[in-house]
């Protein structure tokens, strides 16, 4: 089957949930940690119904996703995983390019994010800058990185 990438069903939202926090425990964090990551970070109907948000994946099976979250001329990243399974294969390079076409259609100036230290090079790669480092949402007193990639 071919590779697409579409606008996320509001019933995929449980499994997108689960999709992100596999995700993350790619990175080998503890089991506290991860408790604290899937309380906070978990994709809803309305998030989808509300916020663009995108799949890319081969008929039913989704390989990744992204989700954003818009306010004026910026789009804030809430969501950015691909499935451990699928790492290392293009897919979220895929994902980013429609992800900065899309916001180049809706006419936005940049897009903001807020990673883990272990994803930031992915973002960086993809021409995201450094904008500091934010106090995490999931473990309190750790520092991650905050970028900005500004769309021309």
């Amino acid at each position: 089957m071919e590779l697409t990438i579409r606008r996320a069903k509001r019933e995929e939202a449980s499994g997108l949930s689960e999709l992100a926090f596999q995700s993350e425990a790619v990175w080998g964090f503890d089991e506290r940690y991860m408790a604290s990551f899937r309380s906070r970070y978990r994709v809803t109907e309305e998030l989808i119904d509300n916020n663009p948000t995108y799949v890319i994946g081969a008929g039913e099976a989704i390989a990744g996703f992204y989700s954003l979250a818009i306010k004026g001329g910026t789009a804030t990243l809430e969501y950015f995983y691909i499935k451990p399974g699928s790492m290392g294969r293009g897919y979220g390079r895929r994902l980013w390019n429609h992800m900065i076409k899309l916001c180049r259609e809706m006419g936005l100036e940049k897009v903001e994010l807020v990673t883990s230290p272990e994803a930031a090079g992915f973002y960086i790669k993809m021409g995201a800058r450094s904008a500091g480092r934010v106090e995490s949402k999931v473990k309190k007193g750790r520092m991650v990185p905050k970028l900005i990639y500004d769309i021309i």
